[in-house]
C-alpha cells in the first residue's frame, strides 16, 4: 500500500523532533515529502505502531493547538507530556509556537 511508505517517512520525521519542541502536521508532511498531506500525517500518527518510541505528542495543529482527539490519552495527556519536556503554552490548549517550534523545514 502506498500510504505505508509515507507513514514510515512520517514516523522518521517525528522521531527527529527534539525534546522540548513541537512541529505542526503540515511541517511534518512537508519534511516527509508530501507538503499538502497534513491530514494524512494525522492518520499516520493515530496509527502509531511504536508508542513511546515515536513521539506523536510533539505534533500540533498549525495554530499551536493540541489535538482534542489525542489517541493516547486525550488532550490533557498530550499537554502533560509536552509540559514535562519543557514545552511552553500560550493558553491551556495552544503551544507557544514562537518559543517551541522545531525550525526544520521552515
Amino acid at each position: 500500500m502506498a500510504s505505508e511508505g509515507f507513514f514510515e517517512r512520517v514516523y522518521e520525521v517525528v522521531e527527529q523532533i527534539p525534546e522540548g519542541m513541537v512541529a505542526t502536521y503540515g511541517q511534518v508532511a512537508l519534511l516527509a515529502g508530501r507538503p499538502r498531506s497534513a491530514r494524512y500525517v494525522g492518520y499516520a500518527l493515530h496509527s502509531n505502531p511504536r508508542p513511546g518510541q515515536i513521539p506523536c505528542h510533539r505534533v500540533v495543529f498549525a495554530d499551536g493547538r493540541i489535538c482534542e482527539g489525542f489517541a493516547f490519552g486525550g488532550p490533557d495527556a498530550q499537554r502533560e507530556l509536552l509540559l514535562g519536556k519543557g514545552v511552553t503554552f500560550a493558553d491551556p490548549r495552544h503551544v507557544d509556537l514562537g518559543a517551541c517550534r522545531w525550525p526544520a523545514g521552515l
